[in-house]
């Protein structure tokens, strides 16, 4: 039975919320496991809520957090309730990744809260890290920021703690190691830009290139050749169209609303690539 309460704790650019109902239409019935090797905010996750799951994400503050939502989710709910919606006080929060020995000093619960806490009073909740690694987003002077959502944290805990989930925070190759036929994966990795201007790829120091899109096509590749069933969203672009021209595609609009520029906000395509019928 499925938690409605359970959904993303966090904002994150390229959530999926906008396409649950065509990306639902695809998921295929009866899958045994179910791996998501970028899983980001988790939209799609905790929408359809399989039971045994593998989720990755190559940012380890991400998988930090969710893993303190499944073990000390009350403890991480006070923690929260420490920070202040104060423009100062934001970036001595956000600075203290400058710092590696402040850092690494912070526990697993103090930096799943930093995290929630910058997500949730940052500008337009813009999850960004520089090269360093570095978050690097300006304060968002909100006024009354949700920073402890207490129900959407324990009804998280509560699918997590209910399901076999294994977090993963590596490649997204080894993400999908020991998969197997009669297992699914959905690909939602950091999306081709449409322009050189709408390059976006901070979620990690090191970013996601057209090189990186190429490895991962392969790796769809070789899940196909092995019956692995998988599914893939990523924009609507020339590179993309031609890179996955021999899967099925479709073409789908998704409203976008994280951009810094307020008049490029809106409808964009996108795709989903899959391999089965």
């Amino acid at each position: 039975m499925k938690i409605k309460l359970a959904q993303p704790v966090l904002k994150w650019v390229g959530g999926k919320r906008q396409l649950l109902p065509e990306i639902k239409k695809h998921i295929p019935k009866n899958v045994t496991t179910y791996y998501e090797p970028f899983v980001g905010g988790g939209a799609v996750l905790f929408d359809i809520q399989p039971t045994k799951v593998v989720i990755n994400d190559i940012n380890e503050e991400l998988i930090n957090l969710y893993k303190v939502v499944k073990d000390d989710v009350e403890i991480l709910i006070e923690e929260l309730k420490k920070h202040k919606n104060e423009s100062e006080y934001f970036y001595q929060i956000r600075n203290l990744d400058r710092d590696n020995d402040v850092y690494q000093r912070m526990s697993e619960v103090e930096k799943a809260a930093r995290i929630l806490y910058l997500n949730k009073t940052c500008y337009n909740g813009l999850f960004r890290v520089n090269n360093a690694g570095e978050f690097n987003t300006p304060f968002g002077k909100y006024t009354n920021p949700n920073i402890v959502n207490d129900i959407t944290l324990r009804a998280v805990n509560k699918y997590f703690n209910k399901t076999q989930i294994e977090f993963r925070n590596c490649d997204f190759e080894d993400a999908v190691r020991g998969i197997r036929k009669g297992n699914f994966v959905y690909f939602d990795p950091p999306y081709d830009p449409v322009s050189d201007s709408s390059n976006f790829t901070g979620y990690t120091k090191g970013g996601f290139d057209k090189e990186q899109q190429i490895r991962l096509k392969k790796l769809c590749d070789k899940l196909h050749s092995k019956g692995i069933k998988f599914l893939l969203s990523n924009s609507a672009t020339d590179f993309i169209k031609d890179l996955y021209k021999d899967y099925t595609i479709e073409i789908v609009n998704a409203k976008r609303a994280i951009n810094s520029n307020g008049n490029k906000r809106g409808e964009v395509a996108e795709v989903l690539v899959k391999n089965y019928e």
